[in-house]
């Protein structure tokens, strides 16, 4: 498809739809080139003429912001964190939140810092409660759990949320499996089954 069809295209689009296409297109180009992202790569990736980023958002700075904020609202990351069904075997729940967390803290942090930002945009809401969420998953296996559920869900999130930031795991990353047998078992493996007392001789 050419670029002219592209563009014709384009124009056919609402300015919402429009504005969510070029969302979709600078947030890659963020993260290889950050704020110094020009907004004729950003109109060749989006496939559109150079004019459109202006009458969608005004400004290259304004299109940021709006990435930015898309990445950082918590409600998607919530859904997928709710549709973790309840009823797996815990290694498999834990393993499908913690691959849910990474995936969202490795793209948010190497975003924040392609674009060298320390804190989240103004005007966006910073509150992101997940305990309860983890809380709600993690309760069929109670009897299992040596803290209670939330206890469990903030030790989950911690552990994600340190072994997804390169400066503060400093070493080698960690795969989902050795985070969720870390959180399960800690560092010196799951327990030994006890054993059995001989019988007294008779």
């Amino acid at each position: 498809m050419g670029v002219a069809e592209k563009q014709g295209r384009a124009r056919s689009l609402s300015v919402e739809d429009r504005q969510a296409m070029l969302i979709d297109a600078v947030t890659p180009l963020l993260l290889e080139h950050g704020r110094a992202v020009t907004t004729k790569q950003i109109a060749e990736c989006a496939g559109i003429a150079e004019g459109t980023i202006f009458r969608a958002f005004g400004s290259k700075d304004e299109l940021i912001r709006a990435a930015m904020a898309k990445q950082l609202d918590p409600e998607p990351f919530r859904a997928r964190l709710r549709a973790v069904d309840p009823e797996l075997p815990l290694e498999d729940k834990v393993r499908a939140i913690v691959a849910l967390m990474r995936g969202r803290f490795t793209k948010v942090f190497a975003l924040m810092s392609a674009l060298g930002t320390i804190g989240p945009p103004p005007g966006h809401d910073s509150r992101h409660e997940f305990t309860e969420i983890l809380g709600r998953a993690l309760a069929p296996d109670l009897e299992r759990l040596r803290v209670e559920p939330a206890r469990a869900a903030q030790v989950i999130r911690m552990i994600a949320l340190a072994a997804s930031v390169p400066h503060v795991r400093n070493g080698p990353a960690f795969d989902d499996d050795e985070i969720t047998s870390l959180i399960l078992h800690g560092i010196i493996g799951a327990p030994a089954p006890p054993t059995t007392a001989p019988a007294p001789p008779t």
